[in-house]
């Protein structure tokens, strides 16, 4: 899915069907800020530095930063951002919800492709589906949202029942190897 008009940073105007990580270590400021709020997750080294210090310089946000921004950490704490150009750590973008996971020094690339790995190993079907229903809902009311979300559980059903059978056969295997 492609939004129309372009975007200086390339990706910030398209909706992917697949999941997109961000490994930050060092700075993510301006652009590179509003790209890594494009992602759906992103993964801080511990030294890692976030802002929009665009700010400082009369640069306006125009790659989604302050559509993005705000709907990942509150409008509030996002005006507090946008506002001031501030530089926000790793720790407190953790805390405010802008990172999703803080990682030591050098590992933020292994760490998002361990990520990476992890998601895709799940039922591709029912995460993505879940993924795009949670991206749709912010153009719609609740009722029309609570439907799209019912639409693309009802696509994702067809692999539930395998899923299902999967973990009861896991816990049968569990339970027959405990020492109970």
């Amino acid at each position: 899915m492609v939004w129309p008009g372009d975007a200086p940073m390339g990706p910030t105007r398209m909706l992917l069907k697949k999941p997109v990580i961000a490994a930050i270590a060092g700075y993510a400021v301006a652009g590179g800020f509003e790209l890594a709020c494009w992602c759906d997750l992103r993964v801080l080294e511990e030294d890692a530095k976030m802002g929009i210090f665009c700010r400082r310089w009369g640069v306006p946000l125009i790659d989604g930063g302050t559509v993005r921004l705000p709907r990942l950490i509150g409008h509030s704490r996002a005006l507090d951002l946008i506002l001031t150009g501030r530089e926000v750590n790793a720790r407190e973008a953790l805390e405010m919800g802008l990172a999703n996971r803080v990682v030591r020094k050098g590992t933020a690339l292994s760490e998002a492709l361990e990520l990476a790995k992890q998601i895709g190993s799940m039922p591709q079907t029912c995460m993505r589906n879940d993924r795009m229903s949670s991206y749709e809902q912010w153009d719609l009311s609740l009722l029309d949202a609570l439907q799209r979300e019912y639409t693309h559980g009802l696509d994702s059903l067809r692999f539930a029942q395998q899923g299902a059978a999967g973990f009861m056969e896991a816990q049968k295997t569990r339970v027959r190897g405990s020492k109970l």
